[in-house]
């Protein structure tokens, strides 16, 4: 029976972080991983998906060539399969990457799937092996709605889309969340006749709703269809793909489509864990935890998608570190889910950290904000990309930003500043005092702190509205 002092039952963002940080504080530890390391987000998520998002940027560049002087470009042929096999290799690159960092840092890597037996007890294949700790780092698999189940062929997750060979004619795409306007974003640029369907009321319904409504009318103008604000009643399989059915402010309507994508968020792997036996407390079918990561069991901690905090890879880490540490006896701040850097990465891209302007409100804050128009600032016009903006939500009577909000050309190159700026608590006075170099994208985060206290100095004072002014020299 092999013996551990941490056991990492799943490989993802979360747990072979977790792991690696473990190791590194001197703790002989396992990663038991069923397919590849990196889970959901490097095999099928977040690295697949932005290498695809890159060939769309070329393919767009190329397509609007004409306007840089580029000759012949309207005769261009686009290769979705090339795409689709470059963003394989990325994944065969970054996964032995993750695999060669768990070697040099003495991690076993055990490819089995495997269960908690007990507290303290892993079983794989009916052997067993001891544990000290176990961190379980199962991730989630993407959401079934009854009536909507996935086939696989006509109606499919993020998965089957990711190792589609050629862009769909015409898609739906039921969820208009960070996944489902990436996929938009990524078919539109190869030409498919897209429709969005989303049951809130704008695009990216969790950020705020001014991000939203500006994606949907730059969507809108590329002919992408955005339907807010409305349900999907079934879908009816034909012999040309599916027919989605739809209502909205009592009309019902029907949707043709090749592919229909169901993009309604993740629910959490813990079917098969063996949670109940080990006496671990979930609520809704995620683990619950403190803010160390441990759960109601002693010794068994648990990151990542399947606590249900906040689903992003980039948490899932954080969380990795900070279990390892609690378990190597390390005092740590716990997180604050509410400054957590968010990113979607479609065309114009979201970035945000911190509370909503509603939110903020509603946490009991007096709030004021500052907006800054890329229309006004010289490097987005420089390159072309002025649609959008960045907005900060501050408390009124200390100064301190309380969140920022940004849509924009490759606007999320931003939100590195903006962590630092959750991080320090940082005031307006202090963002805004702050020298950025000129011309670049950051610049747009000080003249938005300047802006919400009257003092941008690159659009005109604001009044009952702000309003778009000069460009920078």
């Amino acid at each position: 029976m092999a013996q551990w002092d941490v056991a990492v039952i799943g490989g993802g963002p979360g747990g072979y972080v977790a792991a690696i940080r473990a190791a590194q504080l001197g703790l002989k530890t396992a990663v038991f991983e069923k397919e590849r390391v990196g889970g959901l987000c490097l095999n099928w998520g977040c690295i697949p998906s932005k290498a695809l998002l890159k060939n769309a940027d070329v393919v767009n560049a190329v397509r609007e060539g004409a306007a840089w002087g580029l000759i012949g470009a309207e005769g261009v042929r686009f290769d979705y399969g090339a795409a689709v096999d470059r963003s394989r290799r990325v994944v065969d690159q970054i996964v032995g990457g993750v695999e060669g960092l768990l070697r040099d840092n003495g991690v076993e890597l055990i490819a089995a799937e495997a269960r908690l037996t007990g507290t303290r007890t892993v079983s794989v294949g009916g052997a067993e092996h001891r544990a000290a700790n176990v961190i379980i780092a199962t991730g989630a698999a993407p959401r079934v709605l009854p009536g909507l189940e996935p086939d696989g062929e006509t109606v499919i997750t993020s998965r089957e889309a990711l190792a589609r060979r050629d862009a769909p004619h015409r898609a739906a795409i039921i969820g208009a969340g960070p996944v489902g306007v990436e996929f938009a974003h990524l078919w539109a640029s190869y030409g498919s006749e897209v429709t969005l369907i989303e049951l809130m009321e704008t695009l990216l319904p969790l950020e705020d709703p001014e991000i939203g409504r500006l994606l949907k009318r730059s969507f809108e103008a590329r002919g992408i269809r955005c339907l807010v604000g409305t349900r999907v009643a079934g879908i009816e399989r034909t012999s040309a793909g599916a027919l989605v059915r739809t209502q909205a402010e009592g009309s019902a309507s029907a949707i043709e489509a090749e592919i229909v994508l169901v993009a309604v968020g993740f629910t959490p792997r813990t079917e098969g864990l063996g949670l109940e036996a080990a006496g671990v407390r979930t609520t809704r079918g995620f683990i619950d935890i403190d803010g160390r990561m441990a759960t109601n069991v002693p010794g068994v901690y648990a990151v990542g998608d399947v606590t249900g905090k906040l689903m992003l890879a980039h948490v899932a880490s954080q969380q990795g570190v900070l279990a390892a540490e609690a378990i190597a006896g390390l005092q740590r701040p716990e997180p604050d889910y509410v400054q957590m850097p968010r990113a979607t990465f479609c065309q114009p891209q979201a970035g945000s950290i911190g509370y909503t302007e509603a939110g903020a409100r509603q946490a009991g804050f007096e709030v004021k904000t500052g907006r800054f128009p890329l229309t006004a600032l010289g490097k987005a016009v420089a390159a072309g990309h002025t649609e959008g903006f960045v907005k900060v939500v501050v408390d009124a009577a200390t100064g301190q930003v309380l969140g920022i909000h940004m849509v924009g050309h490759d606007i999320n190159d931003l939100l590195g500043e903006a962590t630092m700026v959750a991080m320090l608590e940082a005031t307006t006075a202090e963002l805004g005092f702050a020298v950025h170099a000129h011309p670049t994208l950051p610049e747009a985060l000080k003249e938005a702190a300047l802006a919400a206290d009257g003092e941008a100095i690159h659009i005109a004072k604001r009044r009952a509205a702000p309003r778009e002014g000069a460009v920078t020299a």
